[in-house]
């Protein structure tokens, strides 16, 4: 019998093991799309206990406590960060198969060096060690992303942000490159067109002039496009349903722009039509500036309704969706194509019946110009898990080139999440050491050791010309 989580962890055979300890284990993290707030790593924040690290704004753990019958006062609610992190505690030996499990002791092994069991019967050292620590200059979350080997983190900013702790963390040199990703999904949510005729208001705040017409409304958000670039972004992100495809004119888009303003109920064409016309208006402005354009697709989200009022969105309340992907995809970048305006590309894709889908959609894109132009992006929030990486990455070798893919991100807002990358390399290891055992593939550790190296760092550092 294993030892669990020994250093072998994942790794079922000699092959693996030689692999990922000589090739994957100390390579530098690039993690080109996460969630981190800025502002903490700007004032190099301490963070008072493990439960204000460990369980704030983690909707991951959340739905876990809610599944295991915790009250919400304990999970979002006023109870204290003991109370919250002991109910955490009591839920985490009922996690067993899910990858909270693995996550929550890789967590406490690689930043805390405890190798206890969290339990109940364990919670009390385990929670009074880690806060002391957190304490220390050497657990400020600066410190954590060094601690993980972490050279670059893309983080999540509305076009509206003025990036101003973006430019306090390089004014300072951190030697972390902390970059900003434009992530336009509010300019274009015209589902909610209070919310839209606010972001409106705000972005005329922002540009110091009023916006009255489409045209006003495109020239405005360019001006924050090219302001992110000047602050040293290099890549878009959206996070959608579906790509947006639907037939437009620009007359059509105008019209309905002034409707938005006037707040007249739009139909289910129309608002095809805006969201489609501002999503390859994003796109063309990526191709012109050589950025990395990003898509997350197939989420349903805020799905309870009772919950959502009284907690608000991105508390745990989304699951995977049964969209209909291919056709709307092919066309929303054979447009862009055809005009050779179509931008390096990451599909990151929810819903696993889908994977085969996606991944011959990609080759379609792939002109020869890049390698990996179009890529198949990593296995992404449910599918963040064994079985769902492996089923990425065995659909990306069977249809594409598995050696030209750029590899693991945390997508989190937690600094405990880097030992993700972890887990990603461990797999992507035990499954090549798999084949290399199996004879479907020779014995060249050396050369497989590369595309391992590739696949965990070499690559994105190309890619997004980091």
């Amino acid at each position: 019998m294993k030892p669990f989580l020994d250093e072998n962890f994942l790794l079922e055979s000699q092959t693996a093991q030689e692999l990922y300890h000589q090739f994957a284990k100390d390579m530098p993290i690039i993690d080109y799309h996460c969630h981190l707030p800025p502002d903490q790593i700007a004032e190099d924040k301490n963070f008072e206990n493990l439960t204000q690290v460990w369980l704030y704004g983690d909707h991951y753990k959340w739905r876990a406590m809610r599944a295991n019958g915790v009250d919400e006062a304990y999970i979002t609610g006023n109870k204290s960060d003991w109370e919250k992190f002991e109910k955490w505690a009591e839920t985490v030996p009922y996690t067993l198969r899910n990858p909270l499990y693995h996550w929550t002791h890789l967590e406490l092994q690689r930043y805390f060096d405890i190798y206890d069991i969290l339990s109940p019967a364990t919670a009390r050292k385990i929670y009074d060690e880690c806060t002391a620590k957190l304490q220390t200059p050497e657990y400020s979350v600066r410190s954590l992303l060094k601690k993980m080997n972490v050279v670059t983190v893309a983080t999540t900013d509305d076009p509206c942000d003025d990036l101003a702790h973006h430019q306090k963390i390089k004014a300072d040199g951190f030697d972390v490159k902390i970059r900003p990703a434009f992530r336009p999904d509010k300019a274009m949510n015209a589902d909610d067109l209070i919310a839209l005729n606010a972001y409106i208001a705000k972005l005329e705040k922002v540009n110091g002039a009023e916006i009255k017409t489409y045209r006003e409304y495109l020239a405005a958000l360019k001006r924050r496009h090219d302001y992110f670039a000047e602050n040293g972004c290099v890549l878009s992100d959206h996070g959608l349903e579906q790509l947006y495809a639907e037939n437009y004119t620009e007359d059509e888009v105008e019209a309905i722009f002034l409707k938005i303003g006037a707040g007249d109920t739009l139909t289910k064409t129309e608002i095809l039509q805006f969201k489609s016309a501002m999503l390859h208006v994003f796109a063309v402005w990526d191709h012109e500036k050589n950025w990395v354009q990003q898509y997350h697709i197939g989420a349903l989200r805020d799905n309870n309704t009772r919950m959502l009022k009284n907690l608000g969105p991105d508390t745990g309340l989304d699951s995977i969706g049964d969209f209909s992907q291919g056709a709307a995809l092919s066309k929303f970048m054979n447009r862009l194509d055809t005009g050779n305006q179509l931008a390096k590309t990451i599909i990151y894709n929810l819903n696993p019946a889908d994977n085969e889908l996606i991944a011959t959609m990609i080759g379609n894109f792939n002109d020869g110009t890049i390698a990996g132009k179009i890529q198949y992006g990593s296995a992404w929030w449910f599918l963040d898990q064994k079985e769902g990486m492996i089923k990425q990455i065995n659909a990306l070798s069977n249809m594409g080139l598995l050696s030209r893919f750029v590899g693991m991100l945390t997508d989190s807002r937690s600094f405990l999440s880097f030992p993700r990358h972890e887990y990603f390399r461990r797999i992507l290891c035990n499954l090549l050491g798999e084949d290399i055992e199996n004879g479907e593939l020779p014995n060249d550790i050396a050369w497989v050791g590369k595309i391992v190296q590739d696949i965990c760092y070499n690559n994105a550092k190309s890619y997004f010309n980091f």
